[in-house]
């Protein structure tokens, strides 16, 4: 039997969840079709879901997201059992004041020539869609779920569980 899934058009549902989450797994499709992740730290999410990564000018993904906008950003925290899936729209901005407005001093360490590096540029994501999988790391509530499926006779539906997509208008 397929899972019922909720779906939501309020996309702070997923900035919410991925704003402690401070890397994301990027995946971008190569020229040859095959699929390409890598880690990316991401800045603080804005409100209305726009994400923003540094990057440099020369990398492979600056070509990549140019043949195919979209992409898919992957976050976890299986401490807490929080997984969350966004897809979107990758943009390539090279306006100085944004890179600016955006830098860390932490950032120093990936572009030791600072802001003003010319080969510096930032994707701005934004979403067409989410999804996250957001679950109790209570021990004893999963053990509870466990038992009362195997009393029952039916499938374990963990307590608690949270699992929505997210479509923003």
């Amino acid at each position: 039997m397929a899972e019922k899934v909720a779906v939501s058009h309020d996309v702070t549902k997923l900035v919410e969840r991925i704003k402690d989450i401070k890397i994301a797994m990027m995946t971008t499709l190569e020229p040859d079709g095959s699929l390409h992740a890598r880690p990316m730290y991401t800045h603080e999410p804005e409100a209305d879901g726009t994400l923003w990564f540094f990057t440099e000018l020369d990398s492979p993904k600056i070509d990549e997201v140019q043949q195919d906008r979209h992409v898919n950003l992957g976050y976890s925290k299986p401490q807490d059992n929080l997984y969350v899936s966004i897809s979107g729209r990758a943009r390539i901005v090279t306006d100085r004041a944004k890179i600016k407005e955006l830098w860390t001093e932490s950032l120093r360490t990936w572009f030791p020539k600072g802001s003003d590096d010319p080969n510096i540029a930032l994707l701005c994501i934004s979403i067409d869609k989410g999804e996250y999988w957001d679950q109790p790391s209570n021990v004893l509530v999963h053990a509870f779920g466990y038992v009362k499926a195997v009393a029952t006779g039916e499938r374990y539906q963990p307590t608690g569980d949270e699992h929505a997509k997210v479509q923003p208008k």
